[in-house]
């Protein structure tokens, strides 16, 4: 059987399509290419490799076609299924290096002759049948577990995010496109203690300071780099590019095409 008779699997509950990661996921590429980038560091994974994608964390990807196709597998571990996992296992961990978000895992055969064993429960529409997702979904846990003894640190550390410099998290995250309760949370903060200490740091609102932040470093990537504004909105946390173009004009006086053609001409 082929791997590529799976497209855009999933086990385990959907996630989030925010930049917010909320559970932690396994991330296995059948065909195509994805460069993520986690505020640390930028990753490339190709078909046939596959990563540990860690709850808590800002992250972002790319996708590429090969040849007009992308295909991937996706497991979500949960937070109330790996209590569970843990109990039934008596698995004991310790707190883990959340620094990064992704986590490059090598090229192991137990883990590929997992992946051939999902396609005679694969039932299409992007779903293994759930008779047998609890089943697979506790397979591949032993198997990352048997190959990368490390991750029970990562899977069962059910902790929240502790208090951190809020300066240098803002400046390192500001490109990603989440709301101010997930930027609180990820700095160990309540809403309120959030604004309230960012007020005191930046002396401006959370959202005022953000769009700045993010429209500065768009001037910077049009003006200096020569980069479209089409290629970068995305990237510096804007939605669209007619609300992007709006921002960015009212901001600097020209717009974003003009600074652009400008260039140009230079």
């Amino acid at each position: 059987m082929k791997i590529t008779e799976i497209k855009s699997c999933y086990i385990g509950p959907d996630i989030s399509p925010e930049q917010f990661v909320a559970e932690h996921f396994f991330l296995y590429l059948i065909k195509g290419k994805i460069e993520g980038y986690d505020g640390h560091k930028h990753y490339t994974l190709n078909a046939g490799e596959c990563c540990i994608v860690k709850k808590n964390h800002l992250a972002r990807y790319s996708k590429y076609k090969d040849n007009g196709e992308f295909e991937k597998i996706v497991i979500i571990f949960d937070e109330s299924y790996l209590k569970k996992f843990q109990r039934k296992h008596n698995i004991s961990a310790s707190a883990s290096d959340s620094r990064n978000a992704f986590v490059v895992l090598n090229k192991d055969e137990l883990i590929q002759n997992y992946i051939y064993s999902l396609t005679p429960y694969y039932k299409g529409l992007g779903r293994i049948d759930e008779k047998f997702a609890d089943i697979k979904r506790e397979e591949l846990l032993l198997i990352l577990l048997k190959t990368n003894p490390a991750l029970a640190d990562v899977f069962f550390d059910f902790g929240i995010p502790e208090k951190i410099d809020l300066a240098a998290f803002m400046n390192r995250n500001y490109k990603f496109n989440v709301g101010m309760e997930r930027f609180a949370y990820l700095t160990g903060r309540s809403l309120s203690s959030f604004k309230r200490d960012f007020g005191k740091i930046f002396h401006e609102t959370p959202g005022r300071w953000l769009q700045r932040k993010r429209l500065e470093e768009a001037y910077f990537l049009i003006k200096k780099k020569g980069r479209k504004a089409s290629d970068v909105y995305l990237d510096l946390g804007f939605e669209n590019l007619s609300h992007f173009s709006f921002a960015f004009k009212k901001l600097f006086g020209d717009s974003p095409s003009a600074l652009y053609n400008v260039k140009d001409a230079e």
